[in-house]
Parts: structure tokens; C-alpha cells; sequence
């Protein structure tokens, strides 16, 4: 029995997946073969610290790593401190261990993770300290897609705080372990890199790699919504101040919704490389089949392209903490490093500044001030940073701030030496700023806040009356610097060029619906002066809010239409019972059948026969009366210039509103809104369309909207002339030309088909075969002609020609 024993183990020694067979069935059997192999590896491991270049060695080393991972969970108490080793020796020894070696360590680290041996958070703790020290390519995938892997498992029934928390933490301190680095700012890149060179050693820049991957990886866990809490954002928002401008850079584009530069994008297929192959090429089946996998690669990649557009990330800004103080720290780094930074970098953090601005209403006076030296038309990325000062405007901006920004917009914008696209732009960026502020065009005048709030009153008129029209009787404020502005911005309607007109119009339409007394009489228009006279349309005083909300909008809707819904079941419910009544027949008795037919009356009888609708007059004359009654009532209020109050929907205080019912109201506003632009609301039909769809739009995703606080370059732009389409909008219009027709086809045989109309013998001559074509008299006679016929045809041609032309 011995010597089987020994010839079993010596045999089962240098097969390895034998044994690993015989004891995942067996584990008790086998535990001294286990133990033997155990003990072997503790040997080798300490042999391969000492020795690790010798391939033989790690070779059996490797195949033992993956023996005992394997069978690992049939003795735990033995490989209690197995995975401890197998990590201090990838973190301790990585720099001097083969590849091959490295890889062999992490798989079957994973593979303990998978085989429940050890938990989520420990394989974590192994595989966050290698991504910023590995130099593999492959190996780094393996290890971020193994973290998002155990993440989105560990989350995916419930949310496991627990690990969440744990590696947030360990994402903060690698962001954290950064932060007291010197700003070299990327101003002239390659001095930059020679600094950093020679000022940050190998251990400065695996603390910038570890800032970058704690960055990406919050970003990659966002996108995937495996983290959607304010932790998560807290750790980008500290990387918005790192001092690495590569990492600020990657941190600020999580907010923006926007592509990082450095990071790596998809190459566009070769298209049309792979049709000219296919054309000059031997027709083959496996030619055509490398064509349409370009195709197909060549419309995924246009598609996900156009997926992609810049959308800022409103949840994050959402759930930012204290947003005022990171604000405040953001201007600080863009004023103290303005020389270090280049301006691309200068315009991403003013774009993140002015959209926490906007979002939360942040009064940071400086940014104002410091954004004026790169207001002028020839500035690099001019629309970006007109964008920014638009957005970073709000309700309760001091309007006196904003006096000298659009001073100098219309200095350096709008003077007649400028072009077209010159002037559009800064009157649209005015026209912003003033949607946001609106009394920045009121700076300057005199009593302007207390003649447009206070609504008309005799001392009002007395005292400010309009300089070009003295019997206007309309509160205009005092005249002042930007009261002229105004209106020589307006002036700009009869331009020529279409984009500058429009920037015009828009701002003209602005002050006709929020202050038309800041406007010319010639200027109002016909709804805003009979606004103004009855006193409905004042502004709120700056840093006034609205009034309580009393009512919900859109619920008179829904009681009319559940009025209508009333009475046209009871409309319905009456026509049925007059159905029912239609054929019944009154049955006569024995005394009526005597006579037999239709008894007359004395006609004198008839006079004491009354029919009068008198009811219905009375209430007819009630209703006539109280309508007149109504109509002097708002008539005497809107002459006095009285308030108009609004009446609360009986709905409201009679029924809890359901879930369906607000949906039902919203629908209602939509259709609403969308017959008050089809029958001509004008501008402000269409805002308010516009306005609704996007409340919608906001509901269904669960964000709240805040589209309102951003401006994009193209409003700045405005309208300008088609430009010339790229390779997508071509490819685009093309597609739609095909449809309709089949691949050989045109689309002219398509609407004969579709009329039933025949060809004509020309277009049948066109398909016959030529050997028939041959043999038809028409060739056979022009082969035949003499040379007097031949003349005589050629003759009449020329004359056709010349008179068709």
C-alpha cells in the first residue's frame, strides 16, 4: 500500500489538473496532496522574490497560483492567508515581475472574487494601486473593467453603501494626496512639461495618475448610474481645483457634458477606401461582405457622433455642496493663474463658473470685471466666452455690474465699421443678459423704478413723461445712457443683414413683453400699450420674487374638459331615453275609440290653452344682464387701472387631483399652447410652447429643467448662411433621395406605376434588344438612303435646331 501511495503522489505531483480533478470531488481524500502542493508554493514564492527572472521557475509558479485558486474554497482554512500573499506580491514586487507573471496574479485574484473567497472590496483595495503604475495596455483594461464590473454587480439588486463608501473614500485620498502641488498651469506646453520634468519626480506623477483614474473612474461609474449620489460628485468637484491641469481639464467636462480632448475617440471607418477597393477590385463574395461591415461601422460611428452632442450635466450641478464657496475658489484659481493657463483652459473654467452661477443664482462680482479684457470680436473663442457671460447672469445679478460689460459690448460689437456676423453677435449677447436681468437697460434713468411699478398715477405722469411724444400719457422712466442704448439697438431691425435683424427684433420683443415703457410709443406695439394703460404689465422690482403661487396653471383646462365630458354623457343619456319613448304608442280605451279618429276643439277653447317658455326668458334676460353687469366691471377696471384677479377653478376645492389628472393638464397646456402659435400667438406663443415642452421633457427624465440658466454659441451666433454639409449631412440627403425606388430604378417609372399610366414606344425602344433594333425598318432605311435623302434629313435637323433656339 506504500508504494501505491507514493507512486499515486509522485503521478499526480506532475499532473496538476489531474489532481485539481480528484479533489474538487474528493477534498478530504486528497488534503495531503493539497498540503504538499501548499507547502511547494510557499517555497517557490520565496525563491521567486529572491529569484524572479528565472523562466522554469515562474513558469511552475504560475501553474501553482492557479492550482490552489482553483481548489481554494475546498479548504479555507488552510488558504486562509493565501490571497494576502498574492497581493503583497503584486504591489511589493510589481516593477520587477514578468507580464506574464502580473496578469497570471490579478486573473486569479478575480477568480477568487468570483469563487466568493474573498469580498468585493478587498480585490478592490489590490487592483486601485496598480492603475496608475501599470505600463500594459491590455492589463489596464482587464484591471478598470474588473473594478466597473464588481461595482455594477455589487449595485445592481440594491445600492451596497457599505462598499460604496469604502471606495469613494479611497477615490477622494487618491484626489486628496495631490492637492498641495504647485500650479504649473499647460500656458506654452512644452516649458510646462520641461518643468514638470524636472520639478515632479516618478512619485509626483503617480499621484497626477492617480487624481486622473479616480476622475475617470467617478465618471465611467456616473455614466453607467451605478453612483448618482452627491459623494460622487464631490470627488470631481475637488478635482476642479487639482493643481494637474490635465485632471482639472477631465474633472470640469464631467460637468460640461462634454468629450475630454485627451481622451482617446474612435477613428472613422475608411468608407471610401473600401468602395474603391471593391471597385477596381475582383468581384468577390468575401469583398462584398468587408463592404457592408464598413457600411454599417461607417453609420454606427456618424450615429453615436451625433449621439454625442454637449449636454450639460444638470443632476451634478444639482447636487453640488455649497455651491457659493466652490464657486468663490473657482474665480480664484481662473484670476490668480490667468498667466499659467492657456485660454482654452481659461474659457472651460469660466464655462463651469458661469453655469453654477446661472444654476444655483451666485453673486461673484468679480467675474464680471474679469471678463471684460477678452470682450471684443477678435478674441479666440469669442462665442464661448459671450455664452458665459450671458449664463452667468440671473434674476438677482446687480444690474449695475452689468453696466459696463454691455458698454463694452457695444463699444467693440456694434459700431457701422463692424460686419454683419459682428453685430448679431453682440446684440444677441446683450439681448441675453437682458432676458436674464431685465433692468439692466433701466440703469441710468431717473424715478424709473418707482414710474414702472407703481403702475399710473396722476404724479407719475406729472412727473415722467416721454420726450418725443409730450401728450403720451404711458409712465416712461427719466432718459439715460442706456435708455439710448436700447433704443439704438433697436434701430437695427431695418438692417439688411437677416442675422443682425433678427438679434433686433428679438430684443425689441423682449422689452415689449417684460418693460415696454423703456421703449419709444412707436416702439410698444398695439398689446403692450393697452397692457400698460390698464396697468397689467409691470416688471417686479429687482430682488423682488414672485407672489405665493395660488392656483395651478392649466386647471381650468381640465375643468373644461370635464365639463364637456359631463355634458356629453347627459346629451347622450337624454338621446337614448327619447330612443326608447319613439315608438310607444298610446293605448286608447273603449270611451276614446268611439270616435274614431281626431277630436275637435272650439276654437275659442284654445284661449284659455297657455304654452310659454317664460322660464327660460327670464333666465335668458338674468344671463343677458349679468354678462352686461360683468362687462362694465372690467370695463371700469381696466380704466382705472385695477388688478385683474383671478378666479380659482371650483375643481380645486372640490377634488384631490390623481396623478392621471395632472398628466391629463399638462396635455391640455400643450394642445392649448400649440393652437395659440398655429393661430398666430406670435413670438410669445412660441416661447411659451416652447417652454411647456420642455416642463414635459423634464418630468418624463426626472431632472429638473434647468435649460433656461445656459446659453449655447449658436444663440450667440444667431441665424447665419448655410454652410457647406459634411460627409454625414451628404450622405444624409442622398439616403432621402433613394427613397421610394428600388436600387436600379428611378423615382419618374415609380409614379407612373403608381398612376397606371404606360411607356412610351420611346422609352420600349430603349429596352429592346439590339439584334431586333437591327432588323427594324427605321435602321434598315437609313442604311438604304441616297445621299440626297441624306442631305435633306441633316438640312431639316439644322433648321429644328435653329429654331428651338
Amino acid at each position: 500500500m506504500g508504494k501505491q501511495k507514493t507512486a499515486r503522489g509522485a503521478l499526480l505531483v506532475a499532473n496538476l489538473p489531474q489532481l485539481q480533478n480528484l479533489i474538487k470531488r474528493d477534498p478530504e481524500g486528497y488534503r495531503e496532496e493539497f498540503l504538499q502542493q501548499l507547502n511547494h508554493f510557499d517555497s517557490i514564492r520565496q525563491i521567486f522574490e529572491i529569484k524572479p527572472d528565472d523562466e522554469d521557475e515562474s513558469k511552475k509558479f504560475r501553474d501553482l497560483i492557479g492550482f490552489i485558486s482553483q481548489v481554494a474554497p475546498c479548504y479555507p482554512k488552510e488558504t486562509a492567508n493565501y490571497p494576502s500573499q498574492l497581493s503583497t506580491l503584486l504591489l511589493e514586487n510589481y516593477a520587477i515581475l514578468n507580464p506574464e507573471t502580473r496578469k497570471v496574479l490579478v486573473s486569479n485574484l478575480v477568480l477568487l472574487r468570483n469563487k466568493s473567497v474573498i469580498n468585493p472590496l478587498e480585490l478592490l483595495q489590490t487592483l486601485f494601486p496598480l492603475l496608475p503604475i501599470t505600463t500594459s495596455s491590455g492589463l489596464r483594461s482587464t484591471i478598470l473593467h474588473t473594478i466597473l464590473t464588481v461595482m455594477k454587480t455589487a449595485n445592481q439588486k440594491t445600492k451596497n453603501h457599505k462598499l460604496n463608501r469604502a471606495v469613494q473614500a479611497m477615490l477622494f485620498g487618491m484626489v486628496e494626496r495631490g492637492m498641495d502641488g504647485e500650479v504649473l498651469g499647460d500656458k506654452g506646453k512644452l516649458r510646462g512639461a520641461k518643468n514638470a520634468a524636472a520639478n515632479n519626480p516618478p512619485e509626483g506623477n503617480k499621484v497626477r495618475d492617480e487624481a486622473m483614474w479616480a476622475v475617470n473612474l467617478t465618471k465611467e461609474l456616473w455614466k453607467k448610474r451605478v453612483w448618482t449620489d452627491a459623494k460622487a460628485v464631490s470627488i470631481v468637484m475637488l478635482a476642479c481645483l487639482h493643481p494637474v491641469t490635465k485632471v482639472q481639464s477631465a474633472a470640469i467636462h464631467f460637468f460640461l457634458g462634454s468629450e475630454d480632448d485627451d481622451e482617446e475617440e474612435e477613428e472613422d471607418p475608411d468608407l471610401k477606401g473600401e468602395l474603391r477597393r471593391h471597385t477596381v477590385t475582383k468581384k468577390k463574395a468575401s469583398s462584398d461582405r468587408k463592404l457592408n461591415k464598413a457600411k454599417k461601422q461607417s453609420k454606427k460611428f456618424w450615429e453615436e457622433k451625433e449621439n454625442k452632442e454637449a449636454s450639460p450635466n444638470f443632476p451634478a450641478l444639482q447636487l453640488l455642496h455649497d455651491p457659493q464657496s466652490f464657486g468663490e475658489r473657482l474665480y480664484t484659481l481662473l484670476n490668480k493663474y490667468d498667466k499659467r493657463f492657456s485660454l482654452d483652459h481659461k474659457v472651460l473654467i469660466m464655462q463651469l463658473l458661469s453655469r453654477i452661477m446661472g444654476a444655483h443664482q451666485l453673486c461673484i462680482l468679480g467675474f464680471y470685471t474679469y471678463i471684460i479684457k477678452y470682450l471684443t470680436p477678435f478674441t479666440l473663442s469669442i462665442p464661448s466666452i459671450l455664452a458665459c457671460l450671458a449664463q452667468s447672469t440671473h434674476s438677482l445679478t446687480p444690474p449695475s455690474v452689468l453696466v459696463t460689460p454691455i458698454r463694452k459690448l457695444a463699444s467693440e460689437f456694434i459700431y457701422p465699421g463692424a460686419s454683419g456676423g459682428v453685430h448679431a453677435a453682440g446684440i444677441n449677447a446683450i439681448r441675453e443678459i437682458c432676458r436674464r436681468q431685465i433692468w439692466v437697460m433701466a440703469e441710468g434713468g431717473d424715478n424709473t423704478g418707482e414710474a414702472l411699478v407703481e403702475g399710473v398715477t396722476e404724479d407719475a405722469i406729472n412727473r415722467v413723461v416721454d420726450d418725443n411724444d409730450p401728450k403720451d400719457p404711458l409712465p416712461t422712466p427719466g432718459k439715460g445712457e442706456m435708455q439710448d442704448l436700447l433704443a439704438d439697438l433697436v434701430e437695427y431691425k431695418k438692417s439688411k443683414d437677416k442675422g443682425v435683424m433678427i438679434a433686433a427684433r428679438g430684443l425689441l420683443s423682449l422689452y415689449r413683453e417684460e418693460m415696454p415703457g423703456l421703449l419709444k410709443r412707436r416702439e410698444r406695439g398695439k398689446t403692450a400699450t393697452i397692457s400698460m394703460k390698464a396697468g397689467l404689465q409691470q416688471p417686479l422690482p429687482f430682488g423682488h420674487t414672485p407672489d405665493a403661487v395660488t392656483g395651478i396653471d392649466g386647471l381650468e383646462l381640465l375643468e373644461q374638459q370635464m365639463d364637456q365630458r359631463q355634458s356629453k354623457a347627459a346629451d347622450e343619456a337624454e338621446t337614448d331615453g327619447e330612443d326608447k319613448w319613439k315608438d310607444w304608442e298610446m293605448e286608447s280605451d273603449d270611451s276614446s275609440s268611439d270616435s274614431g279618429g281626431w277630436i275637435d276643439v272650439d276654437s275659442d277653447s284654445d284661449k284659455g290653452l297657455e304654452i310659454s317658455d317664460s322660464d327660460d326668458d327670464e333666465q335668458g334676460k338674468k344671463k343677458v344682464e349679468e354678462d352686461g353687469k360683468e362687462a362694465e366691471e372690467d370695463k371700469d377696471m381696466m380704466q382705472s387701472g385695477a388688478e385683474v384677479e383671478t378666479q380659482i377653478p371650483n375643481l380645486a376645492t372640490t377634488k384631490i387631483l390623481t396623478p392621471a389628472d395632472f398628466a391629463m393638464i399638462d396635455d391640455l397646456r400643450l394642445k392649448a399652447a400649440t393652437k395659440a402659435v398655429e393661430s398666430g400667438g406670435g413670438a410669445a406663443a412660441k416661447r411659451k410652447l416652447a417652454a411647456i415642452e420642455a416642463f414635459k421633457d423634464a418630468n418624463a427624465s426626472g431632472v429638473r429643467d434647468l435649460s433656461h440658466a445656459f446659453v449655447s454659441e449658436g444663440d450667440i451666433v444667431g441665424p447665419r448662411k448655410r454652410t457647406k454639409q459634411d460627409y454625414a449631412e451628404r450622405m444624409e440627403s442622398v439616403l432621402k433621395g433613394r427613397e421610394g425606388r428600388g436600387k436600379f430604378s428611378s423615382t419618374k417609372f415609380g409614379k407612373k406605376a403608381e398612376t397606371g399610366a404606360s411607356l412610351t414606344n420611346r422609352e420600349k425602344a430603349r429596352n429592346k434588344p439590339l439584334m431586333m433594333v437591327l432588323q427594324s425598318g427605321s435602321i434598315r432605311n437609313k442604311k438604304k438612303a441616297s445621299m440626297r435623302e441624306k442631305q435633306k434629313r441633316t438640312s431639316a435637323h439644322a433648321a429644328k435646331m435653329r429654331k428651338a433656339r
